[in-house]
């Protein structure tokens, strides 16, 4: 396709759009674009340490669409003062700034919260090693089948990309592998992975009593009883049936650019209080509608229950949740009014990602020590009335009638799983009849269903270690 047509279809989508949406949602959709490129560059050039051309590459291709206008983008990765500036055709300037032990945040022109790093209090892991040092070769035949398939390029695309796989059994890696300059402590983003981790120190703000799951939820804007938005609970926002209206964040495509969600993600200061401001599309409680707001939401009630300042959450995360667990390689990215940017954000190594899996696969006790509340496990696996995905609070599941869950179980997963998921490719999958945690990060297309092998790698993950005597180390 030639320069000009490619120029004369794009301007038509985007002109299509504003007929379609208002102007106001198309004239936001360049400045999403390029912000979802300056961010996801920025962070994994300077904290994960990837190739930024080669990233782009990756990640662009798993995004339908995402090729009509990247063509079009000028693209700075500045290592000196370590940010990344994107526009398109000129327009839709996004700049993302790396801080150090903070990431990368988006700055639109009014400045970032300035942030002090809370300091390493060397506190110690309750959770056992997980791994003697150096990467651990799969511990039987199968399970290095297993991986081959999962590293393995198909002929034609979509190509799976797989960038790291950790699989755990009774909370020992038996098998591990990485892509070409990725290791077990490179921190790899989770996007929507994110999600799980906030529901976990949701958890823990319950169990301190400083958090309610019923109720209305503590929001300023809310607290008036005539306010429609006012019943609205930390339940309902966990489960994405709060009823706020942005749209949804359950497609990552060029389309999705023209969601308001993503206008709040990518074109705002204060994204929770974007969608704090949103009015409601449906009465809280009666539908289900994915969206990253409930969750940026989220992440205000947690900067606020810590102690209110950017500091007291980071601080807050890293005692109560990532040191009990031994998760050193993880980053907390925030927006730029200093809340931790909950719906999708967070990088962790495949390791780590993995600790995590393994707390929900102990019930929420590390070390002996209790730390999310009793019963919650069980809580964050149970479905959601009308999802039709299949997800309980801040968790995918195989509980409940859904399509989702049927699938699943129909394409060889246990009924018992449930997973962490982030979007083009990550999964952290805990199947406790198993004493699984299978992790999987790598740049997916979302569909065609399968697309990922994470199928086949659940599929040939649980018969290789059922195979009796063949894994090392295993009970």
């Amino acid at each position: 396709m030639t320069r000009r047509r490619k120029i004369i279809l794009l301007t038509t989508t985007i002109a299509c759009a504003g007929l379609a949406l208002g102007a106001a949602r198309a004239r936001d959709a360049p400045k999403v674009a390029t912000g979802f490129i300056a961010h996801t560059l920025c962070s994994e050039t300077f904290v994960s340490g990837l190739d930024p051309t080669r990233d782009l590459a990756e990640t662009t291709d798993a995004m339908p669409g995402a090729g009509l206008l990247t063509w079009a983008m000028d693209l700075r990765v500045d290592r000196t003062r370590k940010d990344v500036t994107v526009s398109l055709f000129g327009f839709g300037r996004s700049h993302a700034v790396y801080r150090e032990g903070l990431g990368c945040t988006l700055e639109h022109g009014q400045g970032i919260a300035d942030v002090a790093l809370p300091p390493d209090d060397k506190q110690p892991a309750l959770l056992p090693e997980i791994a003697a040092p150096g990467i651990v070769p799969p511990q039987s035949e199968g399970l290095a089948a297993a991986l081959d398939r999962a590293f393995a390029e198909p002929a034609q695309p979509p190509y799976r990309r797989t960038r790291a796989i950790v699989v755990m059994k009774a909370g020992r890696i038996i098998a591990e592998r990485y892509a070409d300059g990725i290791g077990p402590e490179t921190q790899l983003l989770g996007f929507s992975m994110t999600k799980s981790v906030m529901s976990a120190l949701t958890g823990i703000l319950v169990r301190q009593g400083k958090l309610k799951l019923d109720g209305p939820a503590p929001i300023a804007a809310w607290q008036n009883p005539d306010d429609p938005r006012h019943p609205v609970t930390v339940d309902q926002l966990l489960r994405h049936t709060a009823g706020i209206a942005l749209g949804s964040s359950l497609e990552a495509s060029l389309g999705s650019a023209l969601e308001p969600v993503n206008t709040m993600k990518y074109a705002e200061d204060d994204m929770a209080s974007f969608a704090e401001r949103a009015p409601l599309a449906t009465a809280p409680g009666t539908a289900w509608n994915y969206h990253d707001g409930n969750f940026l939401i989220l992440a205000h009630l947690l900067r606020n229950a810590a102690g209110g300042k950017p500091a007291d959450a980071l601080r807050f995360a890293r005692r109560e949740l990532f040191a009990p667990l031994g998760m050193v390689n993880v980053t907390l990215q925030l927006d730029a009014s200093g809340t931790i940017e909950g719906s999708g954000e967070m990088l962790a190594s495949a390791r780590d990602w993995a600790r995590f899996g393994q707390l929900y696969l102990n019930d929420g006790i590390a070390g002996g020590k209790r730390i999310l509340p009793e019963g919650w496990v069980a809580y964050s696996a149970t479905a959601t009335p009308n999802a039709w995905v299949g997800i309980g609070a801040g968790f995918w599941t195989n509980e409940g009638g859904s399509i989702g869950a049927k699938f699943r179980i129909e394409h060889g997963w246990p009924r018992d799983a449930f997973f962490a998921k982030g979007t083009i490719g990550q999964y952290a999958i805990m199947i406790p009849s198993e004493k699984l945690v299978i992790v999987r990060l790598g740049r997916s297309p979302n569909g065609p269903l399968g697309a990922d092998g994470v199928f086949d790698l659940v599929r040939d993950v649980i018969a290789a270690t059922r195979e009796k005597g063949k894994i090392a180390g295993a009970n």
